[in-house]
């Protein structure tokens, strides 16, 4: 009896366990992620002045790793709202508040560009131009200190993953 018990809790294991292996660990998704668009992140910060760090860490987070709901379907991995002066696509998302309007971009690398210009010509975020572009820290902490997002812990997580998968590494392209 207990081998049979055994052999079907085995073979249960077994079955269960490759039903679940498309779930890859978030270390791995985050290297994936960090593969597919660091460029986009080097590229960026050659048109904007936005050190690639920031941005493909912020790109890391807004996004869940490229998987979340408003990247998936709208390629938008920053987060970026419509406001006013957005003449593109647009779609509704719930985030602070229910059904928010959210910018649609044709690609990742236009959501990518479009976060540098959305730095570069918001008056609010003029600070951040000032300071070295090496200084990952003062840009993360900068970012929220000109209301980028409203998570209070924003600027640590930045940090944290900037460190953790030493995405400074990419300011230095």
């Amino acid at each position: 009896m207990k081998i049979k018990l055994f052999l079907l809790l085995t073979i249960l294991f077994f079955n269960l366990s490759s039903c679940f292996s498309f779930i890859k660990p978030a270390e791995d998704r985050v290297t994936a992620y960090i593969e597919k668009y660091g460029y986009y992140a080097v590229q960026t910060m050659k048109k904007y002045q936005v050190p690639a760090s920031i941005t493909i860490a912020q790109g890391i987070l807004e996004s869940g790793f490229g998987e979340g709901e408003l990247a998936m379907k709208s390629n938008n991995h920053f987060g970026i709202k419509c406001h006013a002066q957005w003449k593109g696509e647009t779609t509704t998302h719930d985030d602070d508040a229910d059904a928010e309007c959210f910018r649609v971009y044709n690609s990742v690398l236009d959501s990518y560009f479009d976060h540098g210009e959305f730095l570069t010509a918001r008056k609010w975020y003029e600070s951040l131009f000032e300071l070295p572009i090496y200084d990952y820290e003062a840009w993360a902490k900068g970012l929220s200190k000109c209301g980028y997002a409203t998570d209070p812990e924003y600027s640590k997580k930045i940090i944290d993953l900037i460190e953790k998968y030493k995405l400074y590494q990419l300011d230095e392209m």
